[in-house]
């Protein structure tokens, strides 16, 4: 179940991501199969294999792209999160989402 987020923020996510562009999401997130993780980032790009040597940098596999509904992503939690979050220069969804 996602929340957090405006539908502003959700509707600009998709347009960069169907335009080719790297995008990003950051919302709550409650999953029972990840206890440890309330957040979640949606690392998307219609341009698979842009997306897919994005995910390269940061030990992503291609088949670990969420397909659905047209806007290829990968969902990155936990660690990884926050790490590649702050390699990508998004401190402010760091702050928003209370993760450093």
């Amino acid at each position: 179940m996602a929340f957090g987020i405006r539908r502003a923020e959700l509707q600009a996510w998709k347009k960069a991501v169907s335009e080719g562009e790297m995008a990003f999401l950051t919302h709550y997130w409650l999953d029972e199969r990840f206890p440890a993780c309330n957040t979640v980032t949606k690392a998307g790009c219609a341009d698979i294999d842009k997306l897919v040597e994005w995910g390269k940098r940061y030990g992503l596999k291609r088949e670990w792209i969420d397909m659905r509904d047209d806007y290829p992503h990968f969902d990155l939690f936990g660690k990884h999160e926050r790490d590649i979050l702050l390699k990508e220069g998004l401190r402010n969804q760091l702050e928003r989402f209370n993760l450093l």
